[in-house]
C-alpha cells in the first residue's frame, strides 16, 4: 500500500475548479470523483496547512488561514477566480473564498459553519473529533491492518461514509494515517474559542449546499441552521442515506451534482 501524502494534486482540462476537504482529511478524499470531473475541468486539490502533506501551520490559526493558503494555490495555479467545492472545513472555507470574490460558483458538501451561536451540538462535534484524533494516532501503525478488512474498513470510516464496503483499502489506510498526521489541536482550539462565520452577505455567486440525512458528524438538519438561516437563496440538496462525505459515499451521484452547478 502507498502511504504518500503530497500537497496537491493537479489534473484535466477545462475551467478551474478547485476541490477542498474536510478537517483531518487530505486531497485524497476526492478520488473517486477526479475522474469524472478531470473530463471537463481544470482540478486543483491542495491539502489544506496543518493537514499531512500540506503547508505547516506556521503562525496562530485564524479564520483566514485555510483561505489564505487556497488563494495562493490558486494564484500559482494561474486561477484568478475558479468554481470551488468542499467538504466539511473545505466547504466553510469555498464560502469564504466566495465572500472574496474568488470563486465562480459554489458546492458545499454539509460544510461547517452551519452552527446558532452557543448551539452545544459544536462543542460535542469538536469534543468527538479530539477523541477521534487521539485514538486515530494510537492506531496509526496499523493502518494497513485495520483498511484489509470489512470490520476494520467500517470502524474507521463510521463518521464519514455509510458505504465502506466500496472503498479501497489503500484510500482507507491513506484515510486514518492522515487524521493522525494532521496538526489537529491548535485548529481544534481555535474552532472552540471563536466558531466559524460564514459572510452570507458577501457571496454573489451561486451556491449549492448537499447535505446527507446520515451524516453522523454534522447531523442534519441541526449542523446547518444557521446557513439556512442567512443562506435562503442557495439551492439545498438532501441526500437520502448519505453520510458525511458524499464524495467517498455516492461518488459519481456527487461529481454529477457538481458538475450540474458548474455547467461542466
Amino acid at each position: 500500500m502507498s502511504f504518500s501524502f503530497t500537497p496537491a494534486h493537479r489534473g484535466g482540462s477545462g475551467e478551474p475548479l478547485v476541490l477542498l476537504h474536510g478537517f483531518m482529511d487530505t486531497w485524497r478524499t476526492w478520488e473517486l470523483v477526479l475522474p469524472t470531473l478531470e473530463r471537463h475541468h481544470d482540478v486543483l486539490a491542495p491539502t489544506l496547512p496543518g493537514h499531512a502533506g500540506g503547508p505547516p501551520l506556521e503562525d496562530a490559526v485564524s479564520h483566514a488561514t485555510m483561505a489564505d493558503a487556497v488563494e495562493r494555490a490558486m494564484d500559482d495555479a494561474g486561477f484568478e477566480t475558479a468554481h470551488v467545492a468542499g467538504n466539511s472545513l473545505g466547504g466553510f472555507v469555498a464560502l469564504q473564498l466566495a465572500a472574496r470574490g474568488r470563486a465562480r460558483s459554489v458546492v458545499a458538501l454539509a460544510p461547517a459553519g452551519g452552527w446558532e451561536p452557543n448551539d452545544p451540538t459544536l462543542g460535542r462535534t469538536l469534543a468527538a473529533q479530539t477523541a477521534m484524533h487521539e485514538a486515530t494516532k494510537a492506531l496509526a501503525p496499523h493502518a494497513g491492518a485495520i483498511a484489509a478488512t470489512a470490520a476494520g474498513r467500517r470502524r474507521a470510516t463510521e463518521l464519514l461514509t455509510s458505504r465502506p464496503e466500496r472503498l479501497p483499502a489503500d484510500l482507507v489506510a491513506h484515510l486514518v494515517l492522515g487524521v493522525a498526521r494532521c496538526d489537529a489541536l491548535p485548529m481544534l482550539a481555535f474552532a472552540a474559542s471563536d466558531p466559524y462565520v460564514v459572510e452570507a452577505e458577501r457571496i454573489d455567486c451561486p451556491v449549492r449546499i448537499v447535505w446527507g440525512t446520515a451524516d453522523r458528524l454534522l447531523p442534519w438538519p441541526t449542523a446547518a441552521r444557521r446557513l439556512r438561516r442567512v443562506m435562503p437563496q442557495a439551492d439545498w440538496i438532501e441526500l437520502e442515506g448519505v453520510a458525511h462525505a458524499p464524495q467517498l459515499d455516492v461518488p459519481l451521484e456527487t461529481a454529477q451534482l457538481i458538475l450540474g452547478h458548474t455547467g461542466g
